[in-house]
């Protein structure tokens, strides 16, 4: 008998017979898992397993390729933060979504792990959330392998002026550099080298550099092909300001 137990993030939850359901959870030490919770679907449990919910998780199976079962106990839940707050529910979805469709299985990620919990527990302070969820996205990409060097110029070395991205390496590209190919390049906003006031509309810009490379090279990578609907929901209202 494999059993485990940890706290985690609550990512997906499907229904699974009459009564119970299938979870996937996110744990600073077993990564991505997912295990059925008999009763889940009842009223007891029903209200507590809300995606971005923190629980306390115990998973156990006669075998570790098996898919298992799960015991929860609620830490604290986070509906309440985004029942109000269409940005904050969207901001949620799309955290939950991706990290669902982008963990691999099991697989630690303890730095992106605490970063996520930092990241939902600012949920409901609008003033706050968008650039940590900005700088979360960032530390999604390099935690899988597709980090974005913003050092220094990969044409020519410098580290001023660095105005673009480079969609094919991930490497800052200063003005000067870009030249007449700038129109091919993705933009680079001060927001994303720690520069600047951060105000949403050039969040909603740097986001859709971020999302240049979820969805081109690692969505891609993993066969799939869609970006959150949440997450255009969500760039779309820092946008609109």
């Amino acid at each position: 008998m494999i059993d485990w137990r940890d706290q985690g993030v609550l990512l997906a939850v499907r229904k699974h017979g009459e009564t119970s359901v299938i979870i996937e959870v996110f744990t600073p030490t077993k990564g991505r898992a997912a295990g059925i919770v008999r009763g889940g679907a009842g009223r007891r449990l029903g209200p507590i397993l809300q995606p971005g919910a923190q629980l306390d998780v115990e998973w156990k199976a006669r075998l570790e390729a098996h898919l298992g079962s799960f015991t929860v106990e609620p830490i604290r839940s986070r509906a309440a933060l985004v029942m109000s707050e269409r940005q904050a529910l969207d901001g949620l979805s799309a955290v939950c979504a991706l990290l669902s469709s982008c963990l691999p299985e099991r697989e630690p990620h303890p730095l992106l792990y605490d970063r996520t919990v930092n990241l939902l527990d600012l949920l409901g302070q609008p003033d706050l959330w968008p650039l940590a969820y900005l700088q979360w996205e960032m530390t999604l990409l390099e935690e899988l392998g597709y980090g974005l060097d913003l050092s220094a110029c990969a044409a020519t070395g410098v580290n001023e002026d660095l105005s673009f991205i480079s969609p094919k390496s991930g490497r800052a590209v200063s003005r000067e550099g870009a030249g007449a190919w700038a129109d091919r390049l993705l933009p680079l906003p001060p927001v994303m080298k720690g520069e600047g006031e951060a105000h949403d509309a050039e969040i909603a810009v740097a986001l859709g550099t971020t999302g240049y490379f979820l969805e081109h090279r690692l969505l891609a990578a993993l066969g799939r092909k869609a970006l959150p609907a949440a997450r255009q929901r969500l760039i779309a209202r820092l946008a609109a300001g």
